[in-house]
């Protein structure tokens, strides 16, 4: 297989293409949700209420769980791609990547006082598994992600109810924690929403994190795209083809049987401390099968079609998902809260609104990749990773 491939020194492009795409689908998903403030204006239209519907549920569809996963899933390939240039100069980069996930824990703490559902600090206090795990031979390595995937907390959840037909849960937490954060977004000041995002949004984010499989999830996609970086499979050659034509094949055929059953939940399971950890359990599925299928299915895009051109236009968004997932906070809470613009507009425009804010990043993301090697939060969040070495970090080309 003869194949020219257009490529950046020192980069693998496609999880840069990648991980353009998944920012993008975040930074669009959090327009039509107002940033986690869920106010709409009502409507008489039909064509309208058609296409609010059309759209929300297309993007939830094609992006919901799926882009954070890919987001997660490249957060592991990143600590992949850093501890192997690390280790063939000779050091270790384990302590270094812990110390790099503080950092990232403070950067999370300026996200979180503009948007409650940021994942940077679950990213942050997640991320050890990666340095625990890294020296772990593949198939266990894989093992270990697989066990997180199954969700073994929503099992123990069910076969415990099956056993105990007199087991009551206890309430969903995260829900009053959302009321509170609401109730500020709707009503208060830049000060108050600071201070209430800083307290009762990070406790909301992360109990719905821990209610929704996500804790066991994102450490399992950490694993994943560590051993995908381990394996060289974003590498291009005819048996990585191979293997994402597999891959994509294998995750289509699961993802339909896995959403059909989760649809049927409702309608067969009728108690409902048995349906919600197994509807959850179903969705988690499903959502890592959508998700390998979008990842093997752009990789292939990549290397096999004309559209290669087309995905290296995101090139620079992907290597400063860092600074627009962190302006998109910013921007979206001054847009859609009371303490800013506080627009009252359905889902159509918001959505407008998503596709203009992603334009807009873009833009800035390309102009800036031109004239430097670095964009401004990665580049501080690389220079304070080695601080006290003898590393140089260059930002100007």
């Amino acid at each position: 297989m003869e194949k020219q491939i257009q490529s950046t020194p020192g980069r693998i492009d496609v999880a840069d293409a990648l991980r353009g795409l998944a920012v993008m689908g975040i930074v669009i998903l959090h327009s039509i949700e107002h940033f986690n403030f869920y106010s709409f204006p009502p409507t008489d239209s039909a064509w309208l209420s058609f296409s609010n519907t059309a759209i929300w549920n297309g993007l939830f569809f094609t992006f919901g769980g799926k882009a954070y996963a890919i987001f997660a899933f490249l957060f592991g390939f990143s600590f992949y791609i850093q501890d192997y240039n690390h280790t063939k100069r000779g050091g270790d980069f384990r302590l270094r990547f812990l110390w790099r996930l503080l950092l990232l824990f403070l950067i999370g703490q300026l996200n979180a006082s503009f948007f409650t559902g940021e994942v940077l600090v679950m990213y942050a206090l997640l991320g050890f598994v990666l340095p625990l795990c890294s020296r772990l031979p593949n198939k266990l390595l894989l093992l270990v992600a697989v066990l997180l995937f199954i969700q073994p907390m929503e099992w123990s959840k069910l076969i415990y109810a099956m056993a105990h037909p007199d087991y009551v849960p206890a309430a969903l937490a995260s829900s009053q924690y959302w009321g509170i954060t609401g109730a500020v977004q709707s009503g208060g000041t830049f000060l108050e929403t600071l201070k209430v995002n800083l307290w009762e949004g990070q406790l909301a984010s992360l109990t719905w994190s821990w209610e929704n499989g996500r804790i066991f999830q994102t450490p399992g996609l950490f694993l994943l795209g560590l051993w995908i970086g381990r394996k060289k499979l974003f590498e291009y050659s005819e048996k990585n083809i191979h293997f994402w034509m597999g891959l994509l094949a294998i995750s289509l055929i699961c993802f339909f049987p896995l959403s059909g059953l989760r649809g049927m939940v409702p309608d067969y399971v009728q108690n409902g401390i048995l349906r919600t950890p197994l509807s959850l359990i179903l969705k988690s599925y499903a959502d890592l099968s959508f998700m390998l299928f979008l990842v093997s299915g752009v990789v292939l895009v990549y290397y096999l079609s004309p559209l290669q051109s087309l995905l290296r236009y995101i090139l620079p968004y992907g290597k400063m998902s860092l600074t627009n997932y962190i302006t998109q906070s910013l921007i979206g809470s001054f847009l859609f809260y009371n303490w800013g613009l506080k627009l009252d507009i359905g889902t159509t425009g918001s959505a407008l609104i998503g596709i203009c804010l992603f334009s807009l990043q873009l833009a800035f993301c390309t102009w800036w990749m031109k004239h430097h090697t670095h964009g401004p939060l990665e580049y501080l969040w690389k220079k304070a990773t080695w601080i006290g070495s003898k590393r140089k970090i260059v930002i100007n080309k």
